[in-house]
């Protein structure tokens, strides 16, 4: 379908359920590639799905880490993805191959992970009680971003559309804009709630098309500025918010928001249950609330970048939601009728006549004379959804797809695969990260290399002063009940993951140190993060 007609007078928001893509394992995160081609989701037993979104099939499955991926984020082109695990680790994978390329160890918990969007090089990492660092993936090196208070730690940050700066927000309502090449301070306010009271800041979003950002607090209500306006006021400025959406009845608190990907839209996803809130964000008005099963707890949400379809996680598996689609004929022929009942139908005289001799010849005027002129068809012209603003060519080394290699259950020879023992070398990588297992038919690609012992993943250690090395991520410490805590997590067998009624609780890494497809058993009976042991 040509995405220029997308562009309609119509709403462009979905409207209902349609359908659900199941990893087999519980998924806990998952995002777009720029062009939605491609839907990157993190599992709870480590592994990395990525979805062809078009066919709604599994592309490629990267057995990334070893405790469940928390954050993901891919480069601009496509060809890189950066991923954080529960247990501090950060990755860098090449989608093609599947390899890691390179790895960083935090001493705390990653909370989010966002590639710059116009630099390669950089990943911003925001760190569990620690101030956001900067990361250069070329030479390892890191640079922690200034706070506003050092007694307050819990900070988020993000980068805006051309990653020229760095929003951070802390838990008193104080947002830094950061010049993202010198860590210069560029602009700062503060949100409060009316009065002189501040509320936290939870998350920063911002929108693909446009200057205009949310933020989403501790108050319940999301609020949307122009970062134009916010870098006119400079330092301490007073900017006021465009919009102010809340669920005013409820009192909804928000797990997750982000834009649509024309900015004309905003979509957050309630804390308490699977429901998705859709608001116009030129008028601030509520025009849709999709609602998922009841009892769910939602765990992420993710707007494609290009159609109007929303991905929504909850107990383990990925809902899209999407437009309805209804049957048109009438816009291939415009006098179709469609007809209730049979019509006998009148034949003209010369209906059926190979030549009419009583049709007279017209003068070729307007459409009929352009039916002669040549049409170019071999020229290509870029399409527009997907060039930015200042952009006037599509990236042609971008990653759009991946290739599927068709799966043969008795191959007579395998004259471009590994010998066996090469194979069962590959297994069990020193990292954890295996490409093909016994146990996941899905993962088993011949790999280029016939054999030779891959390289050894490089492995940084990033020391951050006065930061708690014993924390435990937020995934991780979800309160549950009994019944819950009795159901087992991570790649189980025979079943598709599809449980209704666990939302996903601290009962995963227990499961999955007892011997759930864990490589080697490095992780230890109780889960805490100084016991973790061999990932070198």
């Amino acid at each position: 379908m040509n995405l220029e007609l997308l562009e309609s007078f119509g709403q462009n928001y979905p409207e209902e359920a349609d359908g659900t893509l199941d990893c087999i394992s519980m998924a806990l995160t998952c995002t777009f590639n720029r062009w939605g081609t491609l839907l990157a989701v993190g599992c709870n037993d480590g592994r990395i799905v990525i979805w062809d979104f078009l066919t709604r099939g599994i592309a490629k499955i990267i057995s990334a880490h070893i405790h469940p991926v928390c954050s993901l984020s891919w480069s601009r082109d496509g060809h890189k993805l950066v991923s954080a695990s529960t247990d501090n680790i950060v990755s860098q994978w090449d989608v093609l191959t599947g390899d890691c390329d390179q790895r960083f160890r935090f001493p705390s918990p990653i909370l989010k992970l966002q590639y710059h969007p116009r630099d390669m090089d950089k990943v911003l990492v925001c760190p569990m009680k620690s101030a956001p660092v900067l990361l250069t993936l070329s030479d390892s090196k890191h640079v922690v971003l200034p706070v506003d208070d050092d007694s307050d730690l819990n900070v988020v940050a993000a980068f805006d559309r051309r990653g020229e700066y760095i929003y951070t927000g802390n838990a008193k309502g104080k947002i830094l804009v950061l010049n993202t090449d010198t860590q210069d301070l560029v602009a700062s306010f503060r949100v409060t709630t009316g009065t002189s009271n501040t509320t936290a800041i939870k998350s920063i979003e911002f929108a693909r098309k446009g200057s205009c950002f949310l933020i989403n607090t501790a108050d319940r209500i999301i609020r949307v500025y122009d970062g134009r306006e916010i870098l006119t006021c400079g330092r301490d400025g007073e900017p006021e918010p465009m919009q102010k959406l809340q669920d005013l009845v409820n009192r909804t608190p928000w797990k997750r928001c982000c834009f649509s990907g024309d900015g004309e839209y905003i979509v957050a996803g309630s804390a308490r249950q699977h429901a998705l809130y859709i608001w116009e964000k030129s008028i601030g008005n509520l025009v849709k609330i999709l609602h998922g099963t009841r009892g769910e707890l939602l765990l992420d949400v993710a707007w494609h970048p290009v159609r109007p379809i929303i991905a929504s996680i909850s107990s383990g598996v990925v809902s899209i939601w999407a437009q309805n689609q209804v049957e048109n004929w009438s816009a291939f022929a415009p006098d179709f009728k469609e007809l209730d009942e049979n019509v006998e139908y009148e034949e003209r005289e010369s209906e059926f006549d190979i030549e009419d001799e009583d049709k007279s010849e017209p003068e070729q005027t307007g459409a009929d004379a352009a039916e002669d002129e040549e049409v170019d068809v071999t020229s290509v012209d870029p399409i527009q959804a997907f060039c930015s603003s200042d952009e006037e060519l599509e990236d042609y080394k971008a990653l759009l797809y991946l290739p599927i290699a068709p799966e043969v259950e008795d191959p007579e020879e395998n004259p471009f695969g590994p010998p066996p023992d090469a194979a069962g070398q590959n297994a069990t990588a020193d990292d954890g990260s295996a490409h093909s297992g016994p146990g996941d038919k899905k993962q088993r690609q011949p790999s280029a290399d016939g054999g030779p012992p891959k390289k050894k993943i490089r492995t940084t250690t990033i020391e951050l002063q006065g930061v708690p090395s014993d924390e435990v991520h937020p995934l991780l410490g979800v309160k549950g009940d009994s019944k819950s805590k009795k159901k087992a997590a991570g790649r189980p067998k025979g079943s598709k993951g599809k449980d209704k009624d666990s939302p996903f609780r601290s009962k995963v890494c227990r499961d999955r140190a007892e011997g759930l497809g864990t490589p080697g058993n490095l992780v230890s009976a109780v889960y805490k993060q100084h016991e973790v042991q061999g990932l070198d």
